[in-house]
C-alpha cells in the first residue's frame, strides 16, 4: 500500500491495471502552473567544521559534471578559509537555488545574477570560473577534511 504524503492540493490516481485488485500504484500529478520545492532545511546548530565537510561534498556531487569540476575545485581552493558569514552564503549559493545550471549560468555569465545571489561569494566564484591562472580542471581534487 502506498501512502502519499503530498499536499491535498495533488491529485492521486489509482493505476488502471486489471491484474491489480488493490490500488497500490499511485501516479501523482500536480494541478498548479509550478511544482513547488521544498525549502532547503536551515541548521543553525550545525559546527562550522562539520558545515564544512558538508558543503565540501555537496560541492563535489551537484548531478552535472561542469558543476562538480567548477565547484569542487571553488571549495577546495577558498571554503577552508571562509567565515561562518561566508560559509552560509556559500551554502545559501549551492543549496537554496533548485537548479544546478542557474548556478552554471550565473558563475560563467551566460545569465545575470540575481541580487539576492550577488554577493562577495559568487564574485569571487565568477573570478574562479574565468581561471585567470590557467589551471588544468579536468578532475576533481581528493576531500581534504576541515575539522
Amino acid at each position: 500500500m502506498v501512502r502519499s504524503l503530498l499536499p491535498l492540493s495533488w491529485r492521486r490516481c489509482a493505476s488502471d491495471s486489471s491484474n491489480s485488485s488493490t490500488n497500490d500504484d499511485i501516479i501523482v500529478d500536480y494541478d498548479g502552473p509550478d511544482l513547488p520545492l521544498p525549502e532547503y532545511p536551515n541548521r543553525p546548530n550545525e559546527p562550522l567544521g562539520m558545515r564544512k565537510q558538508r558543503l565540501l561534498y555537496q560541492s563535489r556531487k551537484r548531478g552535472m559534471l561542469e558543476n562538480d569540476l567548477l565547484l569542487s575545485t571553488f571549495a577546495h581552493k577558498y571554503l577552508k578559509d571562509f567565515d561562518e558569514d561566508e560559509t552560509a552564503i556559500y551554502d545559501e549559493l549551492i543549496n537554496g537555488v533548485s537548479n544546478d545550471w542557474d548556478i552554471y549560468y550565473w558563475a560563467t555569465g551566460v545569465k545575470p545574477t540575481p541580487p539576492q545571489y550577488e554577493t562577495d561569494i559568487m564574485e569571487l566564484l565568477k573570478q574562479h570560473v574565468k581561471n585567470t591562472e590557467k589551471v588544468a580542471r579536468f578532475r576533481q581534487p581528493e576531500l581534504t577534511y576541515y575539522l
